[in-house]
């Protein structure tokens, strides 16, 4: 499945994790491994630049922090990223260079990749966020489904198994996400596409789409 493999979704210069992209073709294939590179990553960063804080948590120097902001490592955050009032980073996280982290904002096993925007009342869980997406407020990415039966992720006539129960969302570069939408476990949303506000989604939304519900999806006259 072409559409969702890692070099068609991420550019992976914008990001601290890069090396932990090698070697899988497919971005839900890190999800396990984000723990124990981040405590790797870690300790091999410059100390100039950064502070170790508490346990297994790497903070730049140059990054804004709340004081009311909840950080569990293992964790990175990156240049310049800001972490907003009452942010909740529940660990498995790295928080990319100039990222947004807002209010009340929920992190767990996550990537974002640098100049993301998740900037108010936003959960994402399991999933990786591509350089400059976006998700407007109160979208939230689901990682378990209902039946806690392993995750499928399906494009047309498609399907692979990632063997695992909890699956976020991959979301490539560029993508925006409507206020108050749902990511359904594993969906995979390409570079530069936009989620109308208040959808649920599920499945593969190819790139430089406007996805309007499920039976309009459009192509994007202006490519990026």
């Amino acid at each position: 499945m072409e559409i969702c493999k890692i070099e068609n979704l991420y550019d992976l210069n914008q990001t601290i994790a890069k090396d932990i992209f090698v070697d899988v073709q497919y971005p839900w294939e890190v999800l396990p491994k984000i723990e124990d590179f981040i405590k790797l990553l870690g300790e091999r960063l410059d100390k100039d630049e950064y502070e170790k804080k508490g346990e297994d948590i790497w903070i730049a120097k140059s990054a804004k922090i709340a004081p009311s902001a909840s950080i569990t490592g293992p964790a990175i955050i990156d240049k310049n990223a800001e972490i907003r009032h009452c942010a909740f980073i529940r660990g498995k996280v790295i928080v990319g260079e100039n990222t947004v982290v807002g209010n009340s904002t929920e992190l767990k096993n996550v990537i974002l990749f640098n100049n993301v925007q998740v900037p108010h009342y936003n959960y994402v869980g399991d999933s990786i966020l591509g350089y400059k997406s976006h998700m407007g407020a109160g979208s939230i990415t689901s990682n378990v489904k209902s039946d806690k039966s392993l995750v499928v992720i399906k494009y047309l006539d498609e399907k692979i198994e990632t063997n695992r129960k909890k699956v976020g969302a991959m979301i490539g570069d560029y993508v925006e996400v409507g206020c108050g939408s749902v990511l359904n476990p594993g969906t995979v949303i390409g570079r530069n596409s936009n989620i109308y506000p208040l959808s649920s989604v599920r499945g593969v939304i190819p790139e430089s789409s406007i996805f309007k519900n499920k039976n309009d999806i459009v192509k994007k006259e202006v490519e990026f």
